[in-house]
């Protein structure tokens, strides 16, 4: 799990003008690869770089909170520890953002690090009470 996994091809697909709202899934490892604490330690060092990185982009974080428990659905493989809605002005800077240098040399290994699982699903906005921009 790394840069690699992302989805250049799937997000060229998409308007890359276009705002963006990523929602990520995150399963966390009990202690973190490099042996810094747990996986949730070292989520909170990748959020403490990533979020700034986001900022600058025009990006915000709209909400985070821990997942407790499958409400419909089938529980085996969506059992998930914390989730973020990170809102982008486009799809470009979303992109941006994870194929840079600094995330991927700063940030992303914390991230792998952290998490077993990190799954970012791309949306469209049908309907919102909140007005970005």
């Amino acid at each position: 799990m790394a840069v690699d996994l992302l989805n250049v091809k799937g997000l060229q697909a998409l308007d890359p003008s276009a705002p963006v709202v990523m929602v990520n899934l995150m399963r966390f490892r009990e202690r973190s690869l490099d042996g810094d604490g747990s996986g949730w330690d070292a989520y909170l060092r990748y959020s403490a770089l990533t979020v700034p990185m986001i900022k600058a982009r025009g990006g915000t974080l709209l909400w985070t909170g821990d997942a407790k428990a499958v409400a419909l659905g089938t529980e085996a493989g969506n059992q998930w520890d914390y989730l973020a809605l990170v809102y982008y002005p486009a799809v470009s800077a979303f992109i941006d953002m994870m194929t840079s240098d600094d995330y991927e040399q700063r940030c992303d290994p914390h991230r792998t690090n952290g998490c077993a699982e990190h799954l970012i699903i791309a949306t469209k906005e049908a309907y919102s009470k909140f007005k970005m921009g």
